[in-house]
């Protein structure tokens, strides 16, 4: 009975044994491999570092934003009425803390006219680009100048005779907030030689820097006393 007894358990043990050979070569729960975190980690680490490089890639790619500088919700203004061949109006000019201008209104005193919303449209267009930084010289160089209609004679003696709204509105800014440039050195006046007088000729045929178009053939006219006179057609502007 002991050796049977001793038999069986050999048996019992080795089939113990050959069921857990078998379960390792069948792949059973003890030849598992548990998850490997550092695997997903690395994933998501290159994935990170791909939308990082793209995020620079795009950053590079476009150029700086631009900043617009809005004015306090108290700002000092400076009002200013003009009148430019029969049509008045008012510009009010915003002012920074330094004292340059952020904001430009236009009123026209014609309210509902096609100039007054044009007017009141471009006021609104150059006060967007002064708050996102365009120089109030280059706006004044490139619009100063400008001839169209409605033009005539202005209150400011400084201007004179204005060839239309714009060149008004810009010369007066200029005038008013941009430093006066003096005339550069030619050296003209140290010769010792007296300037040869001019002849009526071309006094005649001198051209004023703001003078009119002639109404009837738009050449650009001289000036002749007062008034002006047109050198092409022989038109004035009311003279005789």
């Amino acid at each position: 009975m002991d050796a049977s007894q001793t038999e069986q358990g050999a048996t019992t043990v080795d089939a113990l044994h050959g069921n857990a050979s078998n379960g390792s070569e069948r792949g059973g729960p003890s030849e598992v491999e548990p998850a490997k975190p550092n695997g997903s980690g690395s994933g998501l680490a290159g994935t990170a570092s791909a939308s990082t490089a793209a995020g620079a890639a795009v950053a590079d790619a476009n150029p700086r934003q631009p900043v617009r500088r809005r004015l306090p919700d108290e700002r000092r203004a400076l009002v200013h009425h003009f009148s430019v061949g029969g049509h008045e109006g008012y510009v009010m000019v915003g002012l920074y803390d330094e004292g340059q201008p952020g904001e430009i209104f236009i009123r026209m005193a014609k309210a509902g006219s096609t100039i007054a919303g044009l007017m009141d449209s471009f006021g609104i267009a150059i006060s967007m680009a002064l708050q996102y930084g365009v120089p109030l010289k280059v706006l004044c160089d490139k619009f100063s100048h400008t001839r169209f209609e409605p033009s005539g004679w202005s209150t400011v003696k400084e201007i004179g005779y204005a060839k239309s709204l714009m060149d008004y509105l810009f010369r007066w800014l200029a005038l008013r907030f941009l430093p006066a440039v003096s005339p550069p050195q030619t050296g003209a006046g140290t010769s010792k030689m007296a300037p040869a007088p001019a002849s009526p000729l071309s006094l005649e045929g001198a051209v004023d820097g703001d003078a009119p178009a002639c109404k009837e053939c738009g050449a650009i006219m001289s000036r002749n006393g007062s008034c002006y006179r047109c050198g092409n057609c022989g038109w004035t502007s009311g003279c005789s």
